[in-house]
């Protein structure tokens, strides 16, 4: 219930932010180009707060934080005022109609690079991509791994942690072959932006048969890239208090030591057997202190990610420290951080982009659309890690939701910027009539896009 409850703080805090950049957007735009607006709302429904500005328009905040509107002057809505009827919103230039339309999505990149900016100038702790193995049988067999390798590059651009490495490879998902850059670790120079792309050996990977699920991998573990990871210990950091391990009297800080008699080899090898052990007693050997300890755990059954029938005791190892050669700290200057978040903010424009052109060749199921559920969730746990991992969520839906509104679908932005340069190239508007199916049939389009992430949201959960 607590994870909830933040999960649903954190999703109503994010949306507002981006709601209020985007249409703050089109208010700012419409204010200059004369036209008087007359509500701006955060939310729909009954106003929950309101004011009247001294500019003449009611600042509402409303019940249902799921979008926001700002309503202006305009004849073909109510009726106006001869005195001033120069402020309505058909009343100006087609140009003008389309900088005050556009400026909500562009205020979206805006709000992006800036949050962005002031996570680079805080400062970003990060992981270097470094590989240990491969897995047979997957594009990546053929990249030969005699040490931890350090991948610098995907498809010619430089990459400098496991974020940028996912978002490239995304980027790449329906390409025959992807070029991946790597290098020894043991060449222990620095990555950055001015590395040259040719540091390492570079690698050709077969992609045209390489698919993945999102919901049970990343495309980092799909390609067979095996992640490098400190050591695992038998010392245990988590004893969850409801699980089977904690209700036999095991605790933190015990140490395995053996399993049905048979001593404690790898961690992977002790999930194993409790994964097929549901319902059944297990004896489990701990050293605490300076004695050993033995318990009868019997695990909890739960369905695994095919659906199978799994064992689960509810604890989880310590892992030893990670490297400092390994570990990155993204951070720049006051000037710098400006030019890092444009380019950031460019890459995930990019593969905004990419994704929708792959959704609509096929390349991309459309299982991989995320709803609010899924939004709520990202929320949720980026504010858990704390506010340079939130600014960098709240960067990423803020260019995914301005992306969205530019898609030409008549409800959205996009679908009346269409319009609008319709209206340039003929030189008169769009008939109200077309614009009347066109609006049907984009509601239709969204509605239908908006079930199948609701429908995916709930096939996670």
């Amino acid at each position: 219930m607590i994870d909830f409850l933040w999960n649903l703080g954190s999703f109503i805090i994010a949306l507002g932010i981006l709601i209020t950049a985007h249409e703050y957007g089109h208010f700012w735009v419409a204010r200059r180009c004369g036209v008087k607006v007359e509500r701006f709302s955060i939310g729909f429904g009954k106003a929950i707060w309101r004011k009247v500005g001294k500019d003449g328009t009611e600042y509402v905040i409303a019940l249902i934080p799921l979008g926001g509107y700002v309503k202006m002057l305009d004849e073909r809505v109510d009726d106006v005022p001869e005195e001033l009827k120069e402020q309505a919103f058909n009343r100006k230039s087609v140009w003008q109609r389309i900088a005050i339309v556009a400026a909500g999505p562009l205020a979206n990149f805006i709000f992006a690079i800036i949050a962005l900016y002031f996570m680079y100038l805080i400062g970003v702790p990060s992981i270097k991509p470094v590989i240990d193995t491969t897995t047979k049988n997957t594009p990546a067999e053929l990249i030969q791994v005699q040490e931890p390798m350090q991948i610098t590059s995907v498809g010619g651009k430089t990459v400098r942690n496991w974020e940028e490495v996912t978002y490239a490879l995304v980027g790449h998902i329906g390409d025959p072959e992807i070029a991946l850059t790597l290098r020894p670790m043991s060449q222990n120079s620095e990555v950055n932006d001015s590395t040259p792309l040719n540091l390492g050996k570079t690698y050709t990977l077969d992609t045209k048969n390489w698919q993945f699920d999102p919901d049970k991998e990343s495309p980092i573990t799909s390609l067979g890239l095996g992640i490098y990871r400190p050591a695992i210990t038998p010392v245990l950091g988590l004893v969850s208090p409801d699980g089977a391990a904690a209700a036999a009297g095991i605790e933190v800080g015990d140490s395995l030591v053996s399993m049905n008699g048979e001593p404690y080899q790898s961690w992977d090898g002790f999930v194993e057997v409790i994964k097929s052990s549901a319902n059944k007693p297990v004896e489990l050997m701990v050293r605490r202190g300076g004695e050993q300890l033995k318990f009868i755990v019997t695990p909890h059954e739960r369905k695994g990610a095919q659906g199978e029938i799994e064992g689960v005791i509810g604890i989880a190892p310590t892992q030893a420290a990670w490297p400092e050669s390994m570990k990155l700290q993204l951070e720049y200057g006051f000037i710098e951080s400006f030019a890092v978040a444009a380019d950031k903010t460019w890459q995930l424009v990019d593969v905004s982009f990419k994704m929708i052109g792959k959704l609509i060749s096929g390349d991309v199921s459309v299982k991989n659309l995320s709803g609010p559920i899924s939004i709520a969730q990202g929320a949720g746990s980026s504010a858990n890690y704390g506010l340079v991992y939130f600014l960098g969520f709240l960067a990423l839906i803020s260019v995914n939701l301005g992306i969205i509104n530019l898609l030409p679908l008549p409800v959205l932005d996009g679908g009346h910027l269409l319009y609008y340069f319709v209206e340039v190239i003929t030189g008169r508007p769009v008939p109200e009539k077309v614009q009347e199916i066109g609006f049907r049939f984009g509601a239709a389009m969204l509605l239908m896009l908006m079930s199948i992430a609701l429908f995916n949201d709930f096939s996670r959960l």
